[in-house]
């Protein structure tokens, strides 16, 4: 056969677990690139047995498909139904937003074309034939490939290797389909008696020929074709609704009546349709010997970014170039996991913060239409504002005049007001420890890192923790505000700020290290305990952060009132050196932070317990500071939202946390997350930690300070549109370029008061050329 390339011996004979689409694709795939090898395809259901309607493939994956069987691609084209819109309808609006570029079709018309294909190709498909102990497979066959679905039997039977973790989430949802098409991808939201549902529709069937795609009437296309129905909504909405009481039948004419405006009326009809809770599914392994997972056996991504069939046809096409470059099957299951691992977990992350978004949705309903739609669209981080705007740029300006966003002036540059202080943007330099102080003293290296990225634009510049004690020191490099010297230093600092970066907010972050003093320079050994010159610790129960780190003594009332006291001394000091704002850090492990966590508070007295006990010392440490602190400087708070571990803060004691401080004065809440505990488990990934910002934020009503990977311009306009967060603290990509923030402004062609260069330095405020790039070459290309 054209096309067919030499592949190794030892993947001749090869057995296919599950006739879904993951599994066809690469049974075809592996037959065509060696007509030679045997493949089989066991799959327990008819042929025409499905238990889904449409399918949404990007241009992405459809790339892939058309350079490894332009036959397949063909096939799919000729039953594509194309739109580029999403409505989002809500409060009795309709927001469009356009150039979004989806393909569909029906699952089970893409089936029809892989099991054609399949057969075409000479591949041994066994219907309503449950498949072989996977054991014996393994035995009869070079490969064995797992594509047995979210429910995988092959997974269970070695789950010891594969080692799968399996999540199930907050919301109930049930897959309909309705005999029309949608004239766009549609959201609609519905605020009931019982709360909040929602509907995620898109057409999947080809319209009349006299279907007018340029024709936009308000309601449904009076048409034939066919539409995927998805109502969702939270477990205690849909028992509240009485859902869990009715059947099939009821549950489906109870949703079309919900949805009525959104179906114009017309019936929903299911095919053996169930009320589902998603389960998201990951695996610490995806092969075991000669037996490789596929598709959602491996893995699972919520619906609400349309990735399962993607997915799966991507790790066909992954797993059929290893077997094709590799030298064995052992060499090519590696490769394919170590490929394909990394672009699933992003795939995941995305795939989560749009679930929980969802699961969250009640938190946005009070927000302009316009920005409940951008926050909506940007809500998984895959589209962003600045691709957002290319897809469609009158939408989006629209957004961005709502904002509040002056002509040419992204919403990043736009100023912000805390109390007295009216910040010109809102980037934020986040503290960052620096280990580079003489005895608490910060000196040279303090001017020059936080004096550049003054210069370097950034709205508002944080010092590092700055420690109130000699005994509140992380490491002997740590800078302090105990002595009068300390204070004239931090003078200093602050004067050349304010003299020459003219409109840039300096703050002080005030912080003792509690049970996690006394240990060695960052790059001497991370929270490692100094060899010597070692000083007592305490904290608020006598627990060590590490098996190997120093035992703190339990603080005492009296100590608790000593240390208090030098936290007012310390504000004391930095309002005299003249910081425009003061940040309290209760986070990330440190002295206060220990008081609000269960795991690291165990105390018996007042000060521990509930979560009210347990808040009542950082909260008599914040009055304490506030009440020496001057009344129109702003004072915010750094929290840990999530210690990352089991048992420790939860997302709603953040929330209670983050309420307490505000009630008390506190301007804005820096929501951080982990560090607290040393066995944590954080899930990191872009933006990871804005999540907790986004739902403190709505919760409370209090504006607030988003960190953790936010690494571009764009995110951060996209955080700020979509009301997320008020400020973003970058830390990292001001160590890599002091003039993060000028660098953006010239990257995106803006010059005005949000981002103003220093005069020595405007000769560089245009943006240089920069080398040519070569897009990837695709991933599998077979002949004709």
């Amino acid at each position: 056969m054209a096309g067919a390339v030499t592949v190794p011996d030892s993947a001749q004979r090869v057995a296919v677990v599950g006739g879904g689409p993951g599994g066809l694709y690469t049974a075809a795939l592996l037959k065509r690139l060696n007509p030679a090898r045997s493949v089989t395809v066991w799959e327990r259901n008819a042929p025409d047995d499905t238990f889904g309607f449409g399918v949404v493939l990007s241009d992405e994956t459809l790339g892939g498909i058309e350079h490894a069987d332009p036959v397949v691609y063909a096939a799919l084209q000729r039953h594509f139904v194309r739109w580029d819109d999403i409505d989002i309808v809500h409060a009795g609006t309709r927001q469009t937003s356009g150039g979004h570029g989806f393909a569909a079709l029906g699952r089970k018309r893409l089936l029809q074309i892989l099991h054609d294909r399949c057969r075409e190709l000479g591949v041994d498909l066994r219907f309503r034939s449950e498949a072989p102990d996977v054991d014996r497979l393994a035995a009869e066959h070079d490969l064995v490939v797992a594509a047995d679905g979210v429910h995988s039997t092959t997974r269970d039977t070695y789950s010891h290797v594969f080692r799968p973790h399996v999540a199930t989430h907050r919301c109930r949802y049930i897959w309909l389909a309705a005999d029309f098409a949608f004239d766009a991808f549609r959201f609609e939201i519905a605020e009931t008696e019982h709360g909040v549902m929602q509907l995620h529709g898109y057409p999947y069937s080809r319209p009349s020929p006299d279907h007018h795609p340029s024709t936009r009437p308000s309601g449904p296309q009076n048409q034939s074709g066919a539409s995927t129905v998805i109502v969702e909504m939270r477990e205690e909405v849909w028992r509240a609704a009485g859902f869990d009481e009715l059947d099939e039948q009821e549950s489906v004419a109870r949703c079309a009546k919900i949805f009525a405006d959104a179906l114009g009326g017309r019936p929903l009809r299911s095919n053996k349709s169930t009320w589902t809770t998603f389960r998201t599914v990951v695996n610490e392994h995806w092969s075991h010997g000669n037996v490789v997972l596929l598709g959602d056996a491996a893995h699972t991504a919520h619906f609400s970014i349309g990735s399962g069939t993607k997915l799966a046809v991507e790790d066909a096409l992954a797993l059929a170039a290893c077997l094709t470059e590799q030298p064995d099957v052992a060499s090519a299951l590696a490769a394919y996991e170590a490929e394909r691992k990394p672009v699933v977990a992003s795939t995941q992350r995305a795939a989560r913060a749009s679930l929980e978004w969802f699961e969250n949705i009640g938190l946005y309903l009070d927000q302009p239409p316009r920005q409940f739609a951008f926050n909506l669209l940007t809500r998984s981080r895959r589209v962003t504002h600045d691709n957002l705007r290319l897809r469609d740029a009158s939408f989006t300006e629209a957004v961005e005049r709502d904002f509040g966003c002056p002509p040419g002036t992204p919403p990043m540059f736009t100023p912000f007001r805390l109390r007295g202080l009216t910040l010109r943007n809102r980037v934020v330099v986040s503290p960052m420890d620096m280990y580079s102080a003489t005895d608490g003293v910060p000196g040279d290296f303090h001017l020059v890192h936080l004096g550049a990225r003054a210069l370097g634009g950034a709205g508002l510049v944080m010092t590092e923790m700055v420690c109130v004690s000699p005994e509140g020191r992380i490491t002997p490099g740590c800078a302090g505000l105990y002595t009068g010297q300390q204070a004239e230093a931090w003078k200093r600092v602050v004067r050349f700020v304010h003299t020459r970066a003219p409109g840039t907010a300096v703050g002080v972050q005030l912080g003792h290290s509690g049970r996690k003093g006394s240990t060695r320079l960052m790059w001497e050994g991370m929270d490692e305990p100094l060899e010597e010159g070692n000083w007592p610790l305490v904290a608020a129960s006598p627990l060590p952060y590490r098996p190997d780190s120093q035992t703190p003594r339990e603080l005492t009332r009296s100590q608790l009132t000593d240390i208090r006291e030098q936290f007012t001394s310390a504000a004391w000091r930095a309002a005299r050196a003249g910081f425009d704002l003061l940040e309290l850090h209760c986070a990330h492990g440190y002295l206060l932070s220990g008081f609000l966590s269960p795991l690291t508070n165990h105390r018996t007295d007042a000060y521990g317990g509930s979560l009210e006990r347990r808040l009542r010392f950082p909260l008599e440490v914040f009055d304490a500071v506030r009440a020496v602190w001057p009344a129109e400087r702003p004072m915010t708070v750094r929290i840990s939202a999530t210690d990352w571990a089991e048992g420790g803060t939860s997302a709603e004691d953040a929330v209670d946390i983050a309420r307490a401080f505000a009630e008390h004065g506190a301007d804005a809440i820096d929501v951080s997350t982990g560090q607290v505990v040393a066995d944590e488990r954080p899930e990191f990934g872009r933006s990871y930690q804005t999540p907790y910002a986004d739902r403190i934020r709505h919760a409370t009503g209090r504006p607030v300070i988003a960190v953790g990977a936010i690494s571009s311009w764009d995110d951060v306009n996209s955080l700020i549109l979509a009301g997320r967060t008020d400020l973003c603290a970058l830390a990292r990509p001001h160590l890599y370029d002091p003039h993060w923030t000028l660098h953006a402004a010239a990257e995106q062609g803006y010059d005005g008061p949000g981002a103003v260069w220093p005069a020595p330095y405007r000769a560089g405020s245009r943006r240089p050329q920069t080398g040519r790039t070569d897009a990837p070459k695709p991933r599998l290309t077979l002949g004709g």
